[in-house]
């Protein structure tokens, strides 16, 4: 009796550890540096978390104008902001400090 438990542990185990690499969520990186995003333009599966870093000296934050979901962080000089994309479509995001020059879009599919 102890062996077909084993096995089915065993087997249980070998099934998790096949599908936590295709559960695991996706991430982008983007920069925020002086007057510009890097990058500018990306396109990601709904359920990325996309990740802002700040670079540069100046301040700057992270607004979307124009999408399906609507987020904006204050304004820093550092650190960063982190956001899962739920909703499939196309952001407009700028820095209001900075705009209209400063801005990115982000297309979820």
């Amino acid at each position: 009796m102890k062996k077909p438990l084993a096995a089915g542990v065993a087997t249980l185990v070998a099934a998790g550890a096949i599908a936590v690499p295709a559960l695991a969520a996706s991430s982008k990186t983007v920069q925020v540096k002086d007057n510009k995003f890097v990058a500018n333009k990306i396109t990601v599966r709904k359920g990325t978390t996309v990740k802002w870093i700040w670079k540069g000296d100046a301040p700057h934050n992270v607004t979307v104008t124009r999408g399906p979901a609507k987020f904006h962080t204050g304004n820093r000089t550092s650190g960063s902001f982190s956001k899962k994309l739920t909703r499939a479509g196309t952001y407009t995001i700028l820095c209001t400090i900075h705009a209209p020059g400063m801005k990115m879009t982000i297309t979820v599919k």
